[in-house]
């Protein structure tokens, strides 16, 4: 399930900016945009512009390859200017995606991780709050090899080493040398949750106090003691870039994957993290109550 956000005629962000994704959706919502302020019906921009309604209706949703010529013929179509059109044409001529380091295990992958890796590659920016588990960008692999799957929904064991490969490697955003700021929020719980017994713990939690200390990474606790919030009842990721109307909620529950790009829901997401970012202990507060559930693993070992 996908909503379309509603942007501004004016607001864009810098092409030099975004990745491959980024670009299509830009330029999808400028599409649409154009399209309805003309006052035609997708069918109606087509025959104008020599294509077909479902031509129309796949650029608008950022879906399949795109063909500079008839982005060209669709901006005629709605009467951009040329200053717009150019701009528009240049999109797709940028939009084709790259080699990436999860092509081989591309067979294996849905379409919703796929999606999820290209939002996590060309981010700048995530804000992820998570009630159940260490966020994958954060996890040993000891961890990840503790947590348990539903009965009838564990990876094969075939793909399992694979699947652990992905979720070391997906880490490496943080290591570039212009890393995405990340700022997670976790519930006390997953810091006391024993998952693979005490030392998995405790090395887990020593590697998070060590990635807390990077410029680019920020991790808050929320506390038992601050009670419960109806913000932080499930987990979920925001993925931003230069241009916040571009942003995109990531929801994932037992039955699949949500990615909510439609304007309601990115200022409820976003005023949702803020008012945890709000609650949440300071990083160093939060880092001595890591530390501190820590040390208390070490002591249940026994």
């Amino acid at each position: 399930m996908r909503t379309r956000p509603t942007m501004p005629a004016d607001t864009r962000g810098p092409v030099e900016q975004t990745g491959p994704t980024t670009r299509r959706r830009q330029l999808g919502v400028r599409l649409l945009e154009l399209r309805e302020a003309s006052g035609l019906s997708a069918e109606e921009a087509g025959e104008r512009a020599g294509v077909s309604k479902a031509t129309v209706s796949r650029y608008e949703r950022a879906k399949g390859n795109v063909r500079w010529n008839q982005v060209d013929a669709l901006c005629r179509a709605y009467g951009a200017s040329d200053e717009e059109r150019e701009e528009l044409i240049d999109l797709p001529k940028n939009s084709r995606p790259t080699e990436t380091w999860w092509v081989p295990f591309a067979g294996k992958m849905t379409d919703q991780m796929r999606m999820l890796l290209a939002l996590e590659t060309e981010a700048s920016r995530i804000s992820h709050h998570s009630v159940g588990v260490i966020p994958g960008l954060l996890q040993t692999l000891q961890y990840a090899q503790e947590i348990k799957a539903t009965p009838g929904n564990a990876i094969p064991v075939q793909d399992l080493q694979d699947y652990l490969t992905m979720r070391m490697r997906r880490q490496e955003i943080l290591d570039r040398d212009a890393p995405p700021a990340y700022h997670v929020v976790l519930d006390e719980a997953v810091i006391r949750r024993s998952v693979g017994g005490p030392e998995v713990m405790a090395r887990q939690l020593d590697h998070l106090l060590r990635r807390g200390q990077e410029p680019n990474v920020c991790i808050q606790v929320l506390p038992f003691s601050a009670g419960a919030y109806s913000a932080a009842l499930s987990s979920f990721i925001v993925f931003g870039g230069p241009d916040p109307s571009l942003d995109v909620v990531f929801i994932e529950n037992q039955v699949g994957s949500l990615f909510l790009e439609e304007s309601a829901s990115l200022n409820e997401y976003a005023r949702a993290i803020d008012f945890l970012r709000q609650e949440a202990l300071d990083p160093t507060a939060s880092a001595e109550l890591i530390a501190e559930a820590s040390k208390t693993h070490m002591r249940n070992r026994n």
